[in-house]
Formats: C-alpha cells, structure tokens, sequence
C-alpha cells in the first residue's frame, strides 16, 4: 500500500474529496438552479436528494476504491472477476474523466486570465487588461496550457505530497474567501432582494417535475460522481477509517459550499440588477453558467469604482481554487491508471497525460462552436449518469455481498448494527439504479 499512498489524515481525505466535488459548477450553477426553482424550497429538496441518492452512489465509490485499492479499470475488473465489462467500463470512465478534463481546462483558463486581468488592472496596464478578457485562440490555449501545468505540478507530487497538502490549504481558503465575500456583498444596495430570492421559499413548486430532475441532478453531479474520481480517492483511505462517516462528512461539505455559493452569487446578481445591470435572460430566467461569470459579475465588479477591481481580485481567486480542487482529483484518475496498470513512473505518467489532454483542449478551443458544448453534453448529461448506473449495478448486483459487508467493517466494529449496514446494500441494488433511470430519462426526453 505505502507504493500507492494513501491520505495520512482523515481531514485530508474530507477535504481532498471535497474539493473534488467542489466545482465551478456548485458556484455558478447552484445558486441560479435555487432561485429559479423556488428559493429555499429548491434547497430543502437537493439536501434530501443528495443524500436519498449522490450520497448511496459515492459510497459505492468508495467502498468497492478501497476494498480494491485500485484504479477505476482495475477495481472494477477484480469485483467482477475478471469480467471484459469491468474493464471495458473502466476505460468508459477513464475517458470520460479525461473529455471533461479538457473542456473544464479551458473554463478554468478563462478564470485565470481574468484573474491576471485584476493584477493588470491594479498595475495600470490598460492594453493587457483588454488583451486578457478578449476571446482570442492564443488566449484560451495559453491560459488552458497554464492551468493543466499547474494542475500537474501539484499531481506529481502523489497522494499525501501533492493532492492532500494542497487540499488542507486550498479548501479552507476557499471557505474563508467565500464569507468574507458574502459579508461584502450583502452591506451593498439591492442584495436583501437577493437574499429574499434565496431564502424565501415557493412550496407550490415543490413537487413541480422540472424542480425535483434539476435537484436531482445537481445532488448527482455536484458530488463529482460517476467517472472514478471518488473511487480513486476511496482507494487511498486507510482500512482504519469508517467510511460511511468519510462518505456523510464529504457530502455535508459539498452541500455546505453550495449553499454558501447561492448566499454570495444571488445577493451579487441582485446588486448587480440595482446597479442598471441585466441578470435574466429574454424567457425571465437568471442568468447562469459562463455568461453569469463572465459577463454578468465583471460588469457588477466595473459598476464598484475602484473597490471592484479588489473584490473582482478575490472572486476569480475564489473560482480559480474551486477549478483547481477539481482538476486534480479529475487527473488523478487517468494517472493513477498508467501509473498501476502500464507501470509508468508517476512523474512521467502525470505530464504524458497532461499532454494528451492539452492537445484535446486545443482542437477543442480551434473547432468551439462545434464542440464545446457537444463534449459537454456528451459526458456530463449523457456519459456521467449512466456511468453511475453501471457502477450501482457493479455494487449492487456483480460484487459479492459478503465482500460489500467486510468492507463495510473495516474501521467499524459496530457496523452491523448502524443503519447503513441495513439499508445501503439493497437500496443502492434497487433505488439508485431506478432513480438514475428515470432521472436520465426525463432529463433527456423530459
């Protein structure tokens, strides 16, 4: 095991795991998601979703990650003895992992070019701010090929060198930037209508089909499920630690993030409207995604004056940590690949693959009217869910049961008696799987 490593410290993990779920999509998506969906009700239906289904599926991760101490092909070949569908799923992940790698580089390298953009603007240079936020081909390919390397330095350094000691640092910043920010926003005019948006909530939405498949599918995707991520992470805890509390303290932090996210980007967008700003689109929905970062918020952060170039300086800190914690965990799974199956020194292995997934950004960046959105579709809203269908029948139906519950023990002496020995080995075999279904179902048919 030491050959692999493995997180020295149960915080570690947590925030490690955390990070990886925490994504530019819990900032820019949650919070638009909630006040579109009817405020606080919206909230109360992801909390419980994500843990009535993300939470039964990370588990599965990281049950079957630590009981094989492998990467996603491998584990899923030894718990299916050997079975071709195993690895053939394996590789089904380690490629989608590695798509969604090469879209999210170019976002984060958006992020990180209006980072720079701040600093410029502090410095007074005018002709490079211009240059930073003007979409251009040598723009996006550089500050892509900038991101990926900073991804990778921080891969090379393995489990408890690189992913874990940069984790403890980045997730707290995270937090502590977040509250320093929501504080700021919420002294300026027009915020309480947002935190009125946020809080407020629309019961008569509450069993309305559209909110309960977006709450459904923001608990799924939110906690970075389906592509190896969580399996991967799962196969470096120690067999000391109880796993389903590992599991609960890794999604009590995602929604945590998320909600504080939605008491930033709200109150933010609502300023944003006081100050003559647009924030709904021409069909009266918020505004979200790329545009609300990088459109909606720079004009708010431009209507500031000079405080707005220091809180603009904070807020893509801010993104630029979320992308970040999530790329790592992202590259990990394709590297922990090489690394075990095709004996590659990790070093070699971390800047082989960073290669390969740079030249996918860069086609990607050349042809992005094309496929830009086409790769998204078709590993976030296609490849992801059903990737965390399979592996809900790998845990549920293919693995052995007696296995599940040994590794259910470890770290747990009293786990026959918890709920979660009782209730997650038949309900990840039934619910999950239906529930995932039918999700995807109306998601795509919907």
């Amino acid at each position: 095991m030491s050959a692999r490593g493995e997180f020295s410290s149960r915080i570690g993990f947590v925030l490690a795991a955390a990070g990886s779920a925490v994504g530019l999509g819990n900032i820019w998506g949650f919070p638009t998601q909630v006040a579109s969906n009817g405020g606080a009700a919206f909230v109360l239906i992801y909390i419980l979703l994500a843990f009535l289904l993300a939470y039964p599926v990370l588990m599965a991760e990281l049950i079957i990650g630590r009981a094989t101490r492998s990467n996603m092909v491998d584990a899923l070949s030894k718990i299916s003895n050997g079975n071709i569908l195993g690895k053939v799923t394996g590789v089904w992940g380690f490629v989608t992992v590695s798509l969604i790698l090469s879209f999210y580089a170019l976002v984060a390298g958006w992020m990180l070019s209006y980072f720079l953009q701040t600093i410029s603007d502090m410095a007074g240079q005018e002709s490079l701010s211009t240059w930073l936020v003007a979409s251009s081909y040598t723009r996006d390919i550089l500050f892509c090929g900038l991101f990926l390397c900073l991804t990778a330095s921080i891969v090379t350094g393995g489990v408890s060198k690189g992913i874990e000691k940069w984790s403890v640092r980045l997730m707290p910043a995270l937090f502590i930037i977040i509250a320093l920010l929501i504080i700021y926003v919420s002294t300026l005019e027009g915020a309480m209508d947002g935190w009125k948006a946020y809080l407020q909530p629309d019961f008569s939405l509450i069993l309305d089909p559209k909110l309960l498949i977006n709450a459904m599918g923001q608990a799924f995707f939110s906690m970075s499920l389906g592509v190896g991520t969580m399996l991967v992470y799962g196969s470096y805890v120690s067999k000391k630690e109880n796993l389903p509390t590992l599991g609960a303290s890794v999604a009590l932090v995602d929604i945590g993030v998320a909600i504080l996210a939605g008491m930033l980007i709200i109150p933010a967008m609502y300023v944003a409207l006081h100050n003559g700003i647009k924030i709904f689109t021409d069909t009266g929905a918020l505004i979200d995604g790329p545009n609300l970062i990088f459109a909606v918020l720079p004009s708010l952060f431009d209507s500031m004056g000079t405080v707005g170039v220091f809180v603009a300086f904070v807020f893509f800190a801010l993104m630029l940590i979320a992308a970040l914690t999530s790329s790592i965990s992202m590259l990990e799974v394709p590297v922990a690949y090489v690394v075990e199956s095709k004996r590659v020194n990790r070093k070699k292995a971390v800047w082989l693959l960073t290669i390969i997934i740079f030249l996918i950004s860069s086609t990607i960046a050349f042809n992005m009217a094309t496929l830009f959105g086409l790769v998204i579709d078709l590993t976030t809203k296609y490849s992801q869910p059903l990737l965390g269908l399979v592996l809900c029948i790998f845990a549920g139906w293919i693995w052995k049961r007696d296995q599940i519950l040994t590794e259910i023990k470890q770290g747990n002496e009293h786990a026959e008696q918890s709920i979660f020995w009782k209730v997650w080995p038949w309900y990840v075999r039934f619910v999950c799987p239906i529930v995932i279904v039918i999700m995807f179902y109306l998601s795509i048919f919907g």
